[in-house]
C-alpha cells in the first residue's frame, strides 16, 4: 500500500506517479482491484476548469484544500460520482481526476455494478467498457459520496504500487477532455495516459 508521504509530490509529478498504481475498493460486496491508466490534473487557482478555482473551499470542494491524498469525489449530470486524488499542500486546492483503470479483480462484481454481461473468459471489448472514463470506473469500482474524504493511503479505498514505476516514455499527455468552458485552460495538456494500454478512455 501507498504510504501517506507518497503523494507529498509537486501535482504534475504526483499525476504522472500515480499511473501504474493499484486502486483497490475492499467492499461489503467484494473487493475489485484496477490499475491506473489515465489521469487528468486541475490546478486550482491557476486553472479555470478547476472546482477550486476561486481559491475558496465550499461544502463541495473543502476536502480539496486539505492535505494531499485523500478522496475527492464529485456528483456529475445528476447521476455519476467521479474520483480524484487530492494534491499539492494543504490549502492550495489541486487534484487528480482518475479517468481509466485497467480492471485486475473482481470484474463479475464490476460488471454487475455497470450492467454488463460478463462472458467468460472475459472479452477485451466489453472489460475495456467497465472502467474507460472517470463516472464509469467510479460505478464499477463502488464509489459513491460515502467515500468523499477517505484517506486513500488506508483500506477500504486504498492504493497500491504496481509491478513497477512507469517510465516517462511511456506516457503520452494532451489536452483535458470535456473543458472546453475553461477559456485558455481547456488547451493545457494536463491529461497523461500510458501510450499503449488498450483501457485508455479516449486517444
Amino acid at each position: 500500500m501507498l504510504s501517506q508521504s507518497f503523494f507529498n509530490q509537486e501535482t504534475e509529478a504526483l499525476a504522472y506517479a500515480l499511473l501504474g498504481t493499484v486502486l483497490v475498493h475492499d467492499s461489503p460486496n467484494g473487493v475489485t482491484a484496477g490499475k491506473i491508466v489515465e489521469v487528468e490534473m486541475y490546478r486550482g487557482v491557476l486553472d479555470r476548469a478547476a472546482h477550486s478555482f476561486r481559491g475558496i473551499p465550499t461544502s463541495r470542494t473543502h476536502v480539496m484544500f486539505g492535505p494531499p491524498g485523500y478522496a475527492y469525489i464529485y456528483f456529475i449530470y445528476g447521476m455519476h460520482y467521479c474520483l480524484n486524488v487530492v494534491a499539492a499542500a494543504d490549502g492550495v486546492g489541486e487534484a487528480i481526476l482518475l479517468r481509466a483503470l485497467e480492471p485486475l479483480a473482481g470484474i463479475e462484481l464490476m460488471a454487475r455494478r455497470r450492467r454488463q454481461t460478463h462472458p467468460y473468459p472475459p472479452r477485451i471489448s466489453e472489460m475495456k467498457r467497465l472502467t474507460n472514463g472517470p463516472a464509469k470506473l467510479a460505478q464499477a469500482m463502488g464509489i459513491t459520496r460515502e467515500q468523499y474524504g477517505w484517506p486513500l493511503f488506508n483500506p477500504p479505498l486504498s492504493l497500491y504500487q504496481g509491478q513497477s514505476p512507469v517510465p516517462r516514455l511511456s506516457v503520452a499527455q494532451g489536452p483535458r477532455i470535456n473543458v472546453q468552458y475553461a477559456k485558455e485552460a481547456a488547451a493545457y495538456e494536463w491529461r497523461f495516459w500510458l501510450k499503449d494500454n488498450t483501457f485508455v478512455s479516449r486517444r
